[in-house]
């Protein structure tokens, strides 16, 4: 009898969650765990990306719209799923950039963005929790935010001494950093689409990496197994479908050539409370024994 244990993901906005992570939290959920998405923003300030949604019916009414495609993207996950209530910042272009929007989620102090997700803590208890990292995974204020806000909240739901009126105190166990993009991944599939005679849509970016920026696999800790959910979290990524082009290099690479060349998902192990070993396979590696002891 596998103990059921409980893996939450903090993301920015809807979309976040599935192309962050997404395989890997189909896999828990296959495997009989539970886990739950927490969004901090309703994405109301996000582009749409995908030129089939480019209607003006549409961007009149995309908060509605992409709660509708949360609902529907946790669903093929899933996931339970909970928002935290936040205004999207939207992303500052300009030099010098513009202003962020009075009382937008990257400006609302951590003391009063951190209860919220300390009571959501404290109600589904999980035992390991995944955000970005201290770069958001790429610098948009609001990832950054939300990974203030989630090592803030991980270190407070557990103090029976911070926001007592917000439930019972719960610790989790570990808490992951995943991060942005990374350059081997890219260079694996750059080269698997070019061995077999077709057109790379890497070339250009992989020409731009900067020799001097560092490749985020280099602080990866943990590499979980989860080609066999892929097409789960290309369903769920589809399921957004003001952010997500079908056309796009989001789906250049054929899912065999995914299973074959990276068949894995990466993180960070930036707190762990139990012993756990890395390079790991597992995010509830150390948990199960804990648990179940």
């Amino acid at each position: 009898m596998v103990e059921k244990l409980r893996l939450m993901a903090v993301h920015a906005h809807p979309d976040d969650e599935s192309s962050k992570g997404a395989a890997t939290m189909a896999r828990y959920v296959a495997e009989g765990h539970e886990v739950m998405v927490v969004t901090c923003t309703g994405g109301e300030a996000g582009s749409i990306l995908n030129p089939a949604m480019d209607r003006p019916e549409v961007l009149e009414n995309m908060a509605e719209i992409r709660r509708a495609e949360m609902a529907r993207a946790a669903e093929i996950l899933g996931v339970q799923h909970r928002w935290l209530g936040f205004v999207d910042s939207g992303l500052p272009e300009g030099d010098p950039l513009p202003p962020l929007p009075e009382g937008c989620f990257a400006l609302v102090p951590l003391e009063e963005s951190t209860p919220p997700l300390v009571q959501v803590i404290r109600e589904f208890r999980p035992h390991v929790i995944v955000t970005y990292d201290e770069n958001g995974g790429y610098p948009h204020p609001d990832h950054i935010r939300c990974h203030e806000v989630s090592v803030a909240a991980f270190d407070a739901a557990g103090d029976p001494d911070r926001y007592p009126d917000l439930g019972e105190p719960w610790q989790p166990l570990k808490l992951y950093y995943s991060h942005g993009f990374s350059r081997a991944k890219l260079m694996a599939f750059h080269e698997a689409l070019l061995a077999a005679g077709e057109e790379s849509p890497y070339a250009e970016w992989l020409a731009g990496w900067g020799a001097d920026r560092p490749d985020v696999m280099e602080r990866v800790t943990t590499q979980v197994e989860c080609a066999d959910w892929f097409p789960v979290r290309d369903e769920a990524l589809k399921a957004h479908a003001t952010q997500i082009d079908p056309t796009s290099r989001w789906f250049a690479v054929s899912l065999e050539t995914q299973r074959e060349v990276w068949p894995t998902e990466e993180y960070e192990l930036a707190r762990s409370l139990v012993d756990s070993t890395v390079p790991e396979d597992d995010l509830f590696a150390g948990v199960r024994e804990k648990v179940t002891a």
